[in-house]
């Protein structure tokens, strides 16, 4: 099956004709640095295998997930709305290929089309509910909820039961002590939950995932039925 970008899918015909000859093919490399908080916005990325974390840095030197975006969305596409500077910094989680435009031409064909400035405002909505999402996640729920929540939406972007991610990269993503993500690791492996090796992640019982999953894993994903419909939802099975 091609790849394919759901944000992209969801523009109409002719903006998407529009548009096309101005997207160009990129592979992002893990923990590369798309866009520094606090920077001018010059590239739109639009993941079809890949995976940007959205994360604020705090002055300790410690950074925390906000947003998570695959192949349902896209990254720095409010700079299309007139969002010229970044507020987050976006970090390749997973690598993999993706589309990228410059902002010029992806926002000259929004300021003609309403239909296409109704689905990127749309798509902020998502980034905004899922920043919300997380800061109440962080505040209400324990670290293996979390943990589980965060496989989930990952595996969902990828299709895939293995995920390659460090367990450094792990704690630092959930604003998290490393010695805490072993634990918790450790936990759901002992439950037939996961295996887990350097560096690499298989999930074995999904369901069991599920069952452990805080709300707001569920959340996010009504969230994104209600505003870019069914089709935004990656990883059903």
């Amino acid at each position: 099956m091609p790849k394919s970008n759901q944000l992209l899918a969801l523009f109409s015909h002719s903006d998407g004709a529009l548009l096309l000859p101005h997207l160009r093919p990129i592979f992002l490399e893990q923990q590369q640095v798309l866009v520094e908080a606090g920077h001018p916005i010059q590239t739109i990325y639009f993941p079809l295998d890949a995976i940007v974390s959205l994360v604020v840095g705090l002055s300790t030197g410690e950074i925390i997930e906000v947003a998570m975006v695959g192949r349902d969305g896209g990254v720095c596409v409010g700079a299309a709305l007139d969002g010229r500077i970044s507020l987050s910094q976006a970090i390749v989680q997973l690598e993999g290929d993706a589309l990228v435009c410059d902002v010029g031409p992806l926002k000259n064909i929004a300021a003609q089309s309403p239909g296409m400035v109704s689905v990127l405002m749309r798509h902020e909505q998502l980034a905004y509910s899922q920043a919300q999402q997380s800061a109440a996640c962080m505040a209400a729920h324990d670290i293996e909820a979390r943990l589980c929540r965060w496989l989930l939406r990952a595996r969902d972007l990828v299709d895939t039961d293995t995920l390659h991610f460090t367990q450094e990269f792990l704690a630092e993503m959930l604003g998290v002590r490393r010695s805490s993500v072993s634990v918790v690791a450790h936990t759901l492996q002992q439950a037939g939950m996961i295996k887990y090796s350097r560096g690499r992640i298989q999930i074995v019982d999904i369901e069991a995932l599920r069952e452990t999953v805080c709300e707001c894993y569920g959340t996010v994903r009504s969230h994104y039925e209600m505003l870019l419909g069914k089709a935004s939802h990656a990883g059903h099975g």
